[in-house]
């Protein structure tokens, strides 16, 4: 008979619901009592002790106020309005002190008829006939006060000491009741709190022990209720930490027939969506940049559609390597090319690079939002490129390994262009397939710089908007004003020449020289240009593309450009 967990679930909670209601019940008989001696405390015994406070203040001001019209009678030059004052505040304290015990016999009037709550009967019934002695023996001293000052008025000396024992006994009279009332007060409110908090303590130990017999129960009832419920419930916490961890072949077996099981059905097949997406991840991710298919995937990455961004886009080409299969096997061309695009793609996503493709001998890279912020995309393709160039070495060291020869090895060069520009970014291809890539003029400039390698003898050509954005330790020196094929503007070039960090004298010599020959060059001062490259060359004599300008110088003298020349060179071909 299969029983659904929420019927388990509601089974428990009935159970311990029910058992709540009991101990309610015990809670509610054992504070009854409590409740009565707070009661008690808080709506009469408290306020009445507080009134006969009260009362007890007035009449020490008005003995006060009495002491002060005494001494204002005994003075040499009574002030008569200050004893005016003075003998209204004393009238006045003995009209609040009366009021106030009248207010306290009305509140044991109510005490005493109340039903509702149980009260010590027999000391409000002595309070009852305390009261008003005090109210008596304070109307007392008022008199013998004022039968006082008339004697003392008359000036008949035997009679005003007479009167001055008589208020002196009344004062004391009027202490006496108080002191009396006081204390009954004080013995009934510390009788009654005693009892509340011995009733507090006999309800506290009962709710303790009937609340320990209900948890009990409630732990007994719940734990043969769930009992069915914690194997498979460890079962799915397993799986769920197994997959957590990276374990995708776990599966879960429950033989229950409640809604686990179906839980561990769904959990299953969670687990082979999660195998084949990893699957798909794992295998296109040595086909296209693991980030693309991950946002892809996740849909981080817009499925249709381009965007615009600022960009950098890298193209590099090995030297020569249509020369070099031909003297390779099929499978060690393969491996050549497989060895060396890993060293080149590791450096590449390490700098945050996007590896774009594989074309022959060629990768196409590029950097920029949203896989690396606007600002550092330039300068992280350059650093890159340095690096990959620094690793040629590693990759040639490897050759005997890769080619199985030691002798005759080829010589590996690399050639690199970078362009930094407004490019569209998106999936891009038919309806059956499609790239993640990159398109527009600036993808053409960094393919047309890196063949412009070629007749400028450089290994790393970047355009302007590059190095001004990858300037900041890095050293670049302009080579030429360049139009290349497929473009009407010209663009400024720049040869990448390493870490500012790196840079010897020679090569910072070079460099100087190189831009003030290039500055003469464009004036047509060919005299000044050929003596600046020749400077450079000095500093050092294997820089081809100082060569190639004093080409150029030479074939000008021969040849003068027009006048409107502008200094720019146009790349006849690829």
């Amino acid at each position: 008979m299969r029983r659904p967990i929420r019927l388990k679930i509601f089974s428990i909670i009935a159970a311990l619901l029910g058992l709540m209601v009991i101990v309610t019940w015990v809670s509610v008989l054992n504070f009854r009592n409590l409740n009565n001696q707070v009661r008690a405390l808080a709506d009469y015994y408290l306020p009445l002790q507080e009134q006969v406070a009260s009362v007890e203040i007035l009449i020490r001001q008005q003995m006060v106020h009495m002491e002060r019209l005494l001494a204002g009678m005994e003075a040499a030059n009574p002030n008569k309005q200050e004893l005016a004052k003075e003998s209204d505040l004393f009238d006045n304290r003995g009209i609040n002190a009366d009021q106030i015990i009248d207010s306290s016999l009305r509140m044991l009037n109510e005490a005493r008829a109340a039903e509702d709550i149980e009260l010590d009967q027999v000391t409000l019934a002595v309070l009852g006939e305390q009261l008003p002695v005090i109210q008596t023996a304070r109307q007392d001293f008022h008199f013998a006060f004022r039968m006082f000052q008339i004697e003392a008025e008359e000036g008949t000396v035997r009679s005003q000491k007479l009167m001055h024992d008589t208020l002196i006994k009344a004062k004391d009279s009027v202490d006496v009741e108080i002191g009396k009332t006081i204390d009954i007060l004080y013995k009934l409110t510390s009788d009654t709190a005693a009892q509340a908090k011995l009733e507090e303590q006999r309800a506290t130990q009962l709710n303790w022990i009937v609340t320990a017999i209900a948890t009990l129960l409630g732990l007994i009832f719940a734990w043969g209720v769930s009992r069915s419920l914690v194997d498979s419930v460890r079962r799915l916490l397993g799986g769920t930490q197994a997959v957590e961890k990276g374990d995708l072949g776990v599966e879960i077996r429950i033989d229950t027939r409640d809604e686990m099981a179906t839980l561990a059905d769904s959990f299953n097949h969670m687990v082979v969506g999660l195998r084949e997406k990893e699957y798909i991840r794992e295998t296109f991710g040595k086909y296209v940049d693991p980030r693309v298919v991950r946002g892809l995937l996740e849909k981080r990455l817009p499925a249709e559609g381009g965007e615009s961004h600022v960009m950098t886009v890298f193209f590099s080409d090995l030297a020569g390597f249509t020369q070099m299969c031909e003297g390779m096997a099929p499978d060690t061309a393969v491996r050549f090319l497989n060895r060396y695009f890993s060293f080149m793609a590791e450096v590449i996503r390490e700098r945050q690079g996007i590896i774009d493709k594989y074309i022959g001998d060629s990768v196409m890279a590029f950097w920029g939002p949203p896989f690396t912020d606007e600002k550092s995309h330039a300068e992280l393709c350059c650093v890159a490129a340095l690096h990959q160039m620094a690793r040629l070495d590693e990759f040639r060291a490897a050759l005997p390994e890769i080619i199985g020869v030691r002798q005759g090895l080829p010589k590996v060069d690399v050639r690199m262009g970078i362009a930094t520009g407004e490019v569209t970014v998106g999936n891009i291809g038919s309806e059956t397939a499609r790239g993640y890539t990159v398109i527009g003029d600036t993808v053409n400039l960094a393919s047309r710089l890196e063949q412009a390698n070629k007749f400028y003898g450089t290994r790393i050509l970047v355009n302007e908007d590059t190095r001004r954005l990858a300037a900041d330790g890095l050293v670049f020196r302009e080579i030429d004003s360049l139009r290349v094929a497929g473009k009407a503007e010209p663009a400024r070039v720049f040869e990448l020449m390493g870490f500012a960090q790196d840079m010897d004298d020679a090569r910072r010599q070079l460099a100087g020289a190189f831009e003030a020959g290039l500055a003469a060059y464009r004036k047509q001062d060919w005299d000044a240009a050929e003596i600046a490259f020749r400077k450079g060359l000095s500093a050092m004599p294997d820089d081809i593309p100082s060569q190639v300008f004093l080409e150029r110088i030479a074939a000008f003298r021969n040849s003068p450009p027009s006048t409107d020349w502008d200094g720019v060179w146009v790349a006849a071909h690829k």
